[in-house]
């Protein structure tokens, strides 16, 4: 029975045109399978693990609960928060389940979950591997009872199906519209995580993203939840409690890519001090790894397909990988057949379309077999 339902929630991921409506069909579909009141569904930079666009929030609150809800999961000591899920051996767990049915040992659910007549939560991270694509967070009201065994299992054996079908939405769609791009954005936060300057180039930059839950600023302008987000993983990683970078990858309405990273000043005597986040056209090396696995290259075929795009014979590829000739042909052979081409000019064009790539694309105009 598992099985075929099981078969219902990927069948309904199959016909997703993207990130958000995959959630929206998964959501209508497993919400009959594993009853739940509401639920946070929010894609994730594969490197970093922090959220990106898009966001499906599901019968809760306003984007100033989201943002609470993120500062507890980031900066406060809490239970089976989704940096751990995301290595642990089974990727789910309910909130009742690991504390015995002592919720309140969790900060997030002192501050947050208790008051708001949440009963329990099961959050999830669908990933390949230990490479987040995406978090969930399903919540049951206060009597409605605890996730049980069965449901975590279900959860945690869809993980992997739904995070191939989101990494396939990562792969290019096509050339943005010329012009689109500007110079880097700049956006500051006081130590109370209160933006209180920004740039113009930052404003144009937030424009374009796609719309999700935010907050308010006194800038004038609403700031998404991904940006508070990596503000709010600088100040983790500040205060020690952060591991990794305050780093994530957002895609545009348009198609384009942006990097948004963030680190946290020093201030008087040491103190942590105000949070600097930058938002600019990603870059080709930011991008490189994640749209290859996006096609399911493996990290050999990865490290081929960058040669080859950069103009390397089959002899250099073979001298620099120290392995035979033959090898890397039957490397090329597969990495083609993935990425649905005939050769490196097909291949160049399919990877590489977006003009966040310019220095990728001047570099391969010559192909060399």
């Amino acid at each position: 029975m598992n099985v075929l339902r099981r078969g219902e929630v990927e069948s309904a991921a199959a016909r997703a045109t993207g990130a958000l409506d995959l959630f929206g069909r998964v959501s209508a579909r497993l919400r009959r399978m594993v009853p739940y009141d509401s639920a946070v569904w929010a894609a994730t930079d594969p490197d970093s693990g922090l959220i990106t666009a898009p966001m499906l929030v599901e019968n809760l609150g306003s984007g100033e609960g989201c943002a609470a809800y993120w500062e507890s999961e980031l900066l406060e000591e809490n239970v089976v928060p989704f940096r751990e899920l995301a290595r642990a051996a089974v990727p789910v767990a309910g909130l009742r389940a690991v504390t015995g049915d002592l919720p309140a040992r969790s900060a997030r659910f002192r501050r947050l979950l208790g008051d708001q007549g949440v009963g329990d939560e099961l959050r999830a991270v669908l990933r390949i591997g230990e490479r987040p694509w995406a978090v969930v967070s399903l919540f049951r009201t206060a009597g409605a009872g605890a996730f049980g065994p069965g449901e975590t299992a279900f959860l945690a054996a869809l993980s992997r199906p739904l995070a191939v079908r989101l990494r396939e939405f990562a792969r290019p769609s096509g050339v943005p519209a010329a012009g689109a791009d500007f110079a880097p954005g700049l956006v500051l936060f006081d130590s109370s995580g209160e933006a209180t300057s920004i740039n113009e180039e930052a404003r144009r930059h937030l424009a374009s993203l796609p719309d999700g839950p935010s907050v308010p600023s006194a800038l004038g302008v609403r700031l998404p939840i991904w940006i508070i987000g990596t503000a709010l993983q600088a100040r983790a990683i500040a205060f020690g409690r952060g591991r990794g970078g305050a780093r994530v990858r957002i895609r545009t309405v348009d198609g384009r890519w942006l990097t948004c990273h963030a680190s946290c000043l020093t201030g008087p005597r040491g103190r942590p001090g105000p949070v600097a986040l930058v938002i600019e056209p990603a870059a080709a090396s930011a991008l490189a790894a994640m749209i290859a696995e996006a096609y399911g290259l493996t990290p050999r075929e990865l490290e081929i397909t960058q040669c080859a795009v950069r103009g390397l014979t089959v002899a250099e590829i073979a001298g620099r990988l120290l392995i035979s000739p033959h090898t890397v042909r039957d490397h090329l052979k597969a990495v083609y057949g993935k990425a649905e081409v005939s050769g490196r000019g097909e291949l160049v064009a399919r990877l590489f379309a977006d003009h966040s790539w310019p220095s990728v694309n001047r570099q391969a105009r010559v192909y060399r077999r």
